[in-house]
Order: structure tokens, then sequence, then C-alpha cells
């Protein structure tokens, strides 16, 4: 797992990246679209995957899906789960999806290349005519970015429904195409032969074995293409000519072993037997593994033998029929191997996880017998797409396994919450019922406040602006004209005038006073309007808080019960699905392992008949006799 902080850095490089890619592109808006690009420029793509359909899937729940972040890349993140799952091998729904953007309102530069991406995908599935139909509904200008790749895969496409006059035409046109040095003109000359223009294609061919680049790929089909010519004129029973191109292929290429072996042909064909063992004997001193470097073992006697030197020959099928012999005997390690799981064991291993070359490691690895003789079967087409299945179903029962734990983790997490929670809620709901209810009484005084003085400014009352002594000093004059009356006397009359006289004073007072008294409560009242809102926010946290706390725990048991149902049925299902895929990986390698022991069993043979052989004419010559 990432940490936070690499993965927020991770972020700002997939934005920059995503804004690179297309430079008319809006910035990266939607953090959850740029958390999926990070992970597949990682090459996880099943983490790519799993954020963006998750992301898609609520943007598509939601009421008003142009109001969220995604909107802004909506298209972007339509293509892009469709190449996610092509990179990860789902090819029915990255079809579904590149035909989706296809069939949706996009720019016509990204329908294009939505076309072109699904024509690729029916190509490698082998379905020339649907990838045909794709790339031609290519309209108007193409990307300049892949318009290369467009082209090439139009040939290729021509070329597998039997078009070959048009794979010809395209072909021609991209003679100078970046990163196509040499692939173009090596396909350019399969073309032409294959459409019936031999010598045309010939020459095409030789351009492509004389092609001047540094580039690794370049350099591979240049000897492909010497290979190829070279094992042509020795079909055609022209060994002079083939080996001038055979000669050309690099001797520490991937198709060296092949070409010194037509080249020690060559020179057989030519009768010099002595020139031929040069290659040949090359050839043997490498890794007898090698289909190729097993054929020289006995190409090596034979030519001894046509040069009279029948004593060497024998010798040298002598060392043929021991490395034989102890390649038959790893044959069957490694077939016992297989079967007791072990190669199963070695593809599986993380470091060799590490690096794009690990099929070449593998047969690195401390003596593991499970791997010898299986390098050609792993580099094909049909096995490694069968691997990666495997690896894959791998990393599925990682990923579940780990989810298992995670659930486990959040039931803790749950239970941990509520035994924090549970006992400190009854006591705050108590002391919170208590403050809200005093809070929705002065909320209510508030109003009422709020109520008088709207309706003063209407019709005034400066009774309702008395001040509290004003108030108290008016009860007190009633309390003292009640006495007043009780006890009328005399002074009676005197005292309930100065008693009138004080009213006045204080009546006037409170009316002079007024306007300035209700600008005052106006102001007072704004002031406490700022309060109420502290108040009303501070509630409304509190309830939110309150409703957190129990929703961090309530709720959850049924959910997570139901994943981990479902975790548990997929775990069986890839541990199915794991035991026949492996099985089939085993049949393949086990199946590899017989057709080389056959083979092995058969150049025994023909070693053994023609040691015999050799012995003879060796004792022949040694008694004078004639060979």
């Amino acid at each position: 797992m990432f940490s936070p902080r690499f993965l927020l850095l991770g972020l700002f490089v997939a934005a920059a990246s995503f804004a690179a890619d297309n430079p008319k592109r809006s910035p990266l808006k939607d953090m959850y679209f740029g958390e999926a690009l990070y992970y597949a420029h990682q090459g996880e793509h099943f983490a790519a995957i799993a954020r963006l359909d998750t992301e898609l899937g609520q943007y598509y729940g939601l009421d008003e899906p142009g109001l969220d972040a995604l909107h802004f890349h909506i298209d972007d993140a339509e293509f892009s789960v469709g190449d996610f799952e092509l990179s990860y091998r789902m090819h029915l729904r990255a079809g579904r999806a590149f035909k989706a953007v296809l069939e949706g309102h996009v720019e016509p530069a990204v329908r294009n290349e939505a076309a072109f991406r699904l024509a690729r995908l029916y190509l490698q599935k082998d379905q020339p005519a649907d990838a045909l139909t794709a790339l031609n509904r290519i309209e108007g200008k193409i990307p300049e970015a892949i318009r290369d790749d467009v082209n090439f895969v139009r040939a290729n496409t021509y070329m597998a429904v039997g078009r070959y006059s048009d794979a010809v035409k395209v072909l021609r046109a991209m003679q100078n195409a970046k990163g196509y040095e040499g692939f173009a003109t090596y396909n350019l000359g399969m073309a032409l032969l294959r459409g019936g223009q031999e010598q045309d294609g010939l020459r095409t061919l030789a351009q492509a074995g004389q092609i001047n680049s540094s580039e690794p790929g370049a350099l591979a089909i240049k000897d492909k293409a010497n290979l190829f010519l070279g094992n042509r004129l020795l079909e055609s029973k022209k060994p002079q000519p083939a080996k001038q191109f055979l000669e050309r292929v690099r001797l520490k290429g991937p198709y060296s072993e092949r070409a010194l072996l037509a080249w020690g042909w060559a020179e057989a064909n030519m009768q010099h037997y002595d020139r031929g063992l040069v290659p040949w004997n090359i050839l043997a001193k490498r890794n007898v593994t090698d289909k190729a470097v097993q054929e020289a073992m006995l190409a090596v006697p034979y030519a001894y033998g046509k040069l009279g030197i029948h004593g060497k020959a024998a010798l040298a099928y002598g060392s043929a029929l021991e490395a034989f012999g102890n390649e038959a005997n790893k044959l069957a390690a490694s077939s016992k191997s297989i079967q007791e799981g072990k190669f199963l064991q070695a593809l599986v291993r993380e470091e060799l996880k590490q690096d794009k070359n690990w099929v070449v490691k593998l047969r690195s690895l401390p003596d593991s017998p499970e791997t010898y003789y299986l390098l050609e079967l792993m580099a094909s087409h049909e096995f490694q797409q069968s691997l990666q299945n495997y690896l894959d179903l791998e990393e599925l029962r990682k990923h579940l396994s780990t989810w298992l734990d995670d659930i486990d983790a959040y039931e803790e997490v749950i239970v941990q919450r509520r035994a924090y929670y549970q006992p400190l809620l009854p006591e705050l709901d108590r002391r919170f019922r208590v403050l809200d209810s005093q809070m929705r009484l002065r909320l209510e005084q508030r109003d009422s406040l709020d109520r008088r003085i709207q309706a003063m400014l209407v019709s005034p009352r400066p009774d309702f602006l008395a001040s509290a002594d004003e108030r108290i000093v008016r009860e007190q004059l009633v309390d003292i004209e009640k006495a007043v009356k009780k006890n009328a006397g005399s002074q009676a009359a005197a005292q309930q005038e100065r008693i009138n006289r004080l009213r006045g004073m204080l009546r006037w007072q409170i009316l002079t006073g007024y306007d300035q008294r209700l600008t005052d409560a106006y102001r007072d009242l704004q002031g406490l309007n700022t309060v109420i809102v502290a108040l009303k926010k501070q509630h409304l946290s509190y309830v939110r808080t309150r409703q957190a706390a129990a929703q961090s725990y309530e709720g959850y048991g049924d959910g997570l019960k139901r994943l981990g149902v479902r975790v548990l049925d997929a775990q069986e299902q890839v541990k199915i699905l794991m035991a026949r895929q492996g099985h089939m990986l085993e049949v393949m390698a086990i199946n590899e392992l017989e057709l080389r022991i056959q083979r092995l069993a058969e150049y025994q043979v023909k070693a053994r008949f023609a040691l015999a052989d050799s012995y003879d004419r060796a004792v022949k010559a040694q008694e004078g006799g004639r060979p």
C-alpha cells in the first residue's frame, strides 16, 4: 500500500500527465479520477478499474451529476475505463466501453481514438473483419499521436483479411514513420510476397535486412528479415546467396541460433563441410536446451564424416549422445517437478515480477528443473495469455484475502467504537435535552422581542421600553398610592398630588427617551442575533457530531456480513479457477516436454546409428581399408 503523502504526490503527477497527454483538456478537477489514473500509471490496472468503476457508479447515481467534479472529465473517464480494462485483458468489457464512446456524444478525436483501440482489440482477438469495421468508423482528422499506430493496425488488418494490395499502399507510406523503422518495411515485404509480387517482396525484405538503426526492436526485425531470406533461398536450392543473408544475422541476437544452423547447411549444400563446421561448432557450444543447438550437435559429426575424419565424428556423436541422455534426465525431472506443483510455485515468485524480462530470469533461478526447455513455450502468445490469467487470479486471491482481513478489522473498529460511545451518549443526551429546552425558551423570547419591536415601528408603545429601574419605581408608586388611599388622612390629598407629580415625571422621562430607546433596543436585538447564529451553529455542530458518533458503529453489521459472504464465495470461485488454469498451464508444459522427449529420442537413435557407423569407418581406416 502507498502512504497518503506518496499517494497525494502521485495524484499531482497523474494530473500533470493527464494535462500533458492532451493540452486541450481541462485541468484535472476530480481527484478520484486522478487516483484511478495514478494507479493505471503504476501498472495497477485492477485497482484503477475498481476505483474508476466506483466513481462512475456514484456519478450516474446522482440526481444532478452535472454538479459533480467528474462531469468535467466524463468522456475521458468513459474512455479510460475501457483502456484500463483492455490493459487488464478484459476484452469483452473493454469492447463494450469503446462502443459506448463511439455511440456517445464525444469529440471526433476521442471517437477516432476509441475506434482505433477497438480495432486493435479485435485484431488481437483474431477478428480482422470486426477490426476493419471499427477502422472504417474513423472519420476526419486522426490525432497526431496515434496516426502511425492507426496506419500500422490498418495495414495488419488488411493483411489478415487478404487485402494485400491495400496493405502495400498503407505500408509504403509508413517507410519513414518514427518508431516503425524496419517493422513497416518487413511487413511491406511480406504483404508483397503474399500478394504474388515475389521479386518486389524479396527486394523489400532485403532492405529491411539492411536497416541502419540501434534500436533493439529494429535490430531484431533486421535479423528476422535476413533469416527469412536465407531460409527462403535455401529452400530454393540457392545456398550461396542464402549465406550472404544469414551472415548478416547478429551472433547475439534472438535469431542467432537458427541463423548459425542455416548458415552451416548453406555451406554443406555447397559441399563446403569444413566451412560449415565454423558456425556449427559455435552453435554446438551454446545452451544444449535449444533445438538448433541439438541439431548442430548432430551436424558437427556429420560434417566430420563427410570430411573423412571418422574418429572425430565418432567422438562427437558420443558427446552428443551423452548430452542427449543428460537432457532426457532433466526432462524427466522437469516433468516430475511440474506434476508436484513446483512449476506454478516458480511462476508466482515475487522477485520475478519486478522485471519485465522475468521469463528469461526464470532460467537463472537456482536449479529450477521445471524451467528447462520451457522458455520457448513461455514466450508464446497462448501460454502468456494463460499464464497472465493465472497470475491475475493469484493477485485476486491475495486481494480477497486482504479484503477479508480488512472486513475483520472494520468489525473490530465498530466494536471498539460502540464500546466507547454507548456509555457516554445517554448522559450527553440527557444534558443536551436540558440545554436544548433552555435554548428553545431563549429563542422564543428573542422572537417575542422581535415581534414587539416590529409592532412598535407601526404603533409606538413607550411603556414597553421602560428600564428595570423605571418599572420598579412605577410599581413602588402604585404601592405607595394604595397605602395612601388605605390610610386616608389630612395629608392624603397632598401625598396623592406628589405621587401624580412623580408618575408624570417618570412618564415624561419614558416618552422623551422613546426614540433613542427604540434605536438602542433594535441595535441590541441585532447583536443578540449574532449570538443566536453562533448558538444555532454550535447546536447544529453537536447534533451532527452526535449523529456521526452513532452512525460510526450502527448499520454496518449486515453490510459487512454480506460483503464477507461475497468475499468467501469469490475465494472459492478463484480457488477453483486457479486450479483449472494451473492445470492447463501444467498440461501445456508437460506436452511441450513430451515433444522434447520424443525429439531427443529420435536424436538419440540417429546418434547411436551414426556412432556405430563412424566407429566402423574409423576402424576400417585404421586397418588401411577403404571407408
